[in-house]
């Protein structure tokens, strides 16, 4: 079965707030065993409003909407809706009551343009909220010659949204679809190559129409591979899954380095505390990007010792270096590895180099180091790319050379 959510409200089609509630929604309904095929954003006016939920009412079989249920006159939903079916609109005398009574215990007088939340649709139902003014819309549309279409519409405000999802949608859902299919996903986390790259080592993966499918998305040059099953059972979901993770961890190897929420800075981490190991980082180019990411993560004091970021050769102990030497040569990395190294008692250093006077360019390079006490390995990757993603691959390039480092 298939779903829409619908989030109304100028603060979020003119960008001023984030819709976190589409996808905390989408999150929900994928949980109970439906396909969220659309999501729409439409802001405060009546006929828009009106149109959106026409055109979610014929294609999808449960909408649901958020937002718009308030006092104000910009709040539409309860209007758009009894125009989109065709009902007018009714005052329920309980939930009346409930806000009239929610409004004097907060030691407010009642007024009169609160009671507008307690209008709905003919045909509809409230959806009890327990601590806000705004009850929610239960209301099964008809259909000719089909199954009929579930609507339900939630207040915006997150917090009164979630508690009634919990409480009643979810319940609700189940009753009106009872042979939902469960869905699961399962992300792959990949690095070291580029999108279309890895996709050609993927052969018939990808494709349109596979079960499994597999989606592949890109961010700062972390390729996520998520696998979805649909099926009649979680464990009929793992074990759908499961094949097509194999083929795709044998096909890539090493360019695979976790999955789900993993970044690299999780993994170098559990790399460093399987084998009772330290380190340290010293950042020109990355501007202490790499330090950064591993104090975020949760108890990793054992193994990360600290960072040093340098933005001059005069920082560095230069008696070993040319005097001809630049910020962006392999010695320079090399000297910063060693010298972190040493002055945090870590069992490897991890550095990287100036970036190159045009990092742009198809042949620039940056140089990064790993040093331990036998001996200290230098590398150099490739920077041309968008200035947006720029230091951050060049701090993940530098993070998956110690992950490779440490698998040897």
């Amino acid at each position: 079965m298939r779903a829409e959510v619908i989030s109304i409200g100028d603060e979020i089609t003119t960008g001023q707030r984030l819709d976190t509630n589409s996808q905390w929604l989408s999150q929900q309904l994928t949980q109970l065993g439906l396909e969220v095929a659309f999501h729409t954003t439409v802001g405060d006016h009546l006929d828009d409003n009106i149109a959106v939920f026409r055109t979610a009412i014929e294609r999808v079989d449960v909408v649901v909407a958020t937002g718009g249920l308030g006092p104000t006159a910009d709040d539409l939903t309860r209007d758009a809706i009894a125009s989109a079916t065709g009902k007018a609109l009714y005052r329920d005398a309980e939930s009346l009551a409930h806000i009239e009574r929610l409004v004097t215990q907060r030691g407010r007088a009642m007024p009169e343009r609160n009671q507008v939340q307690a209008d709905f649709p003919t045909g509809a139902r409230p959806i009890p909220n327990p601590h806000g003014t705004a009850p929610g819309i239960e209301m099964v549309i008809e259909r000719e010659g089909r199954e009929p279409c579930i609507l339900f519409a939630l207040p915006g405000v997150p917090v009164e949204m979630h508690e009634m999802w919990q409480a009643t949608v979810t319940m609700r859902i189940r009753e009106h679809c009872p042979q939902l299919a469960v869905i699961r996903h399962r992300r792959i986390k990949c690095f070291g190559v580029g999108e279309s790259q890895l996709e050609a080592m993927l052969p018939d993966l990808i494709r349109r129409g596979r079960e499994p499918k597999v989606g592949i998305t890109v961010s700062d040059a972390t390729i996520t591979l998520r696998i979805t099953a649909t099926a009649v059972s979680e464990a009929a979901c793992l074990a759908s899954i499961a094949p097509t993770e194999a083929i795709i961890r044998e096909s890539l190897g090493d360019l695979v380095f976790g999955e789900e929420d993993d970044e690299l800075e999780h993994v170098v981490l559990r790399l460093l505390a399987d084998r009772g190991k330290t380190m340290a980082a010293a950042e020109w180019a990355t501007e202490g990007r790499i330090a950064q990411w591993l104090e975020a993560v949760p108890r990793n004091s054992t193994q990360f010792l600290g960072g040093l970021v340098v933005r001059s050769l005069e920082q560095l102990d230069t008696s070993r270096l040319d005097p001809e030497t630049l910020p962006h040569d392999a010695a320079v990395a090399v000297a910063l590895a060693e010298q972190v190294r040493q002055k945090t008692g870590a069992d490897c250093g991890l550095a990287v180099s100036a970036y190159p006077p045009d990092p742009d360019r198809a042949d620039s390079h940056v140089c990064i180091a790993i040093a331990s006490a036998e001996h200290t390995r230098k590398l150099r990757f490739g920077c041309a790319s968008h200035p947006a993603i720029l230091i951050p691959r060049t701090a993940k390039q530098a993070l998956n050379a110690l992950r490779l480092e440490l698998l040897k």
